[in-house]
């Protein structure tokens, strides 16, 4: 039967590949993937995918091997004469290095599209990139989808009174983001003016806003060293808030991350599970949700033609 809907994963979050295609109703395709002993990565699709839509769930976290991965991934299934292949990245790796901010630097998150488009996938689906202007590198459709409608679902949950809860943007880059949950759960807005003198460090210079008796929720893209999240949750105490809750789409956490979460005041942290965390990085304090129904609805209308958009229509 031609143009089948088939999905597969590479290694680097096979929890929540299998949650997409237990949303859909199916079983991940089978693909074995081997690392030599000198560290050389190949991969076989042990199945015909010969005229198949095909769909490759695989984020780009570290280490690069989960790149690599993808790519011959892609390779391997174009060669296999798949009808179409969609590049699935539910947490879009290098996509901070997005523009030349000083001389003699790469764009990598071009260099990552470019390499992408040129291994042969037909789409790019991701969520939640740092930098939606990263989707206009692409000269194939890149769908950009929402952790939203799972965030809010949870943060209704918290049941915070309107007038005394406010969403803290931590940095002037997230304050769209940061606009939008203040507006859909009707409540405050607040924002921290951030000066960043080094990459993964920064410092608060000013906070703007009333969080005297406020629960505080910090609504960022990602957490990766937890400087910006830590400091933002301090910040809120110190003008007087009565808790602070942390929420970010992708729990990067590299260290000292876990170690700053530990002792920072945040009553509870809340991931989704775009990037696969070991043990030891989940604290007690910590929720991850999980955006499988995201991208199974996705990856659906996308095989049958349908609107993507229409999933974000809140």
């Amino acid at each position: 039967m031609q143009n089948t809907l088939k999905i597969f994963s590479g290694r680097s979050n096979l929890t929540l590949a299998q949650g997409i295609v237990d949303v859909l109703g199916m079983d991940l395709g089978d693909v074995t993937i081997r690392t030599f002993a000198d560290g050389e990565l190949w991969v076989k699709f042990e199945e015909n995918i010969r005229g198949q839509d095909v769909f490759i769930i695989q984020s780009t976290n570290g280490p690069a091997d989960n790149l690599i991965e993808l790519f011959l991934l892609l390779d391997a299934a174009v060669r296999a004469s798949a009808n179409r292949v969609t590049a699935v990245i539910p947490y879009f790796g290098y996509g901070r290095q997005d523009r030349k901010d000083q001389p003699r630097v790469p764009i990598s998150s071009r260099v990552m599209v470019d390499i992408i488009t040129t291994t042969g996938a037909d789409r790019i689906i991701s969520m939640d990139l740092h930098s939606t202007q990263i989707q206009g590198f692409a000269s194939i459709p890149f769908d950009h989808l929402y952790s939203r409608i799972v965030l809010m679902d949870t943060l209704r949950e918290l049941d915070f009174t309107p007038d005394k809860c406010a969403v803290l943007a931590p940095d002037v880059g997230s304050a769209a983001m940061g606009q939008s949950y203040a507006r859909t759960l009707g409540v405050h807005f607040a924002l921290i003016d951030k000066r960043r003198y080094a990459p993964n460090k920064a410092e608060v210079s000013h906070l703007i806003g009333d969080l005297v008796g406020k629960d505080v929720l910090i609504i960022d893209d990602m957490i990766d060293t937890a400087s910006t999240t830590v400091s933002a949750a301090q910040a809120a105490m110190d003008k007087g808030a009565k808790s602070v809750t942390a929420a970010a789409t992708h729990g990067v956490l590299s260290d000292p991350a876990i170690d700053r979460l530990k002792e920072a005041p945040i009553k509870e942290l809340i991931i989704t599970d775009t990037i696969s965390l070991k043990k030891e990085k989940q604290l007690p304090k910590m929720k991850i949700i999980s955006v499988a129904n995201v991208f199974g609805e996705a990856i659906k209308r996308i095989h049958n033609g349908e609107s993507v958009s229409a999933l974000f229509d809140l």
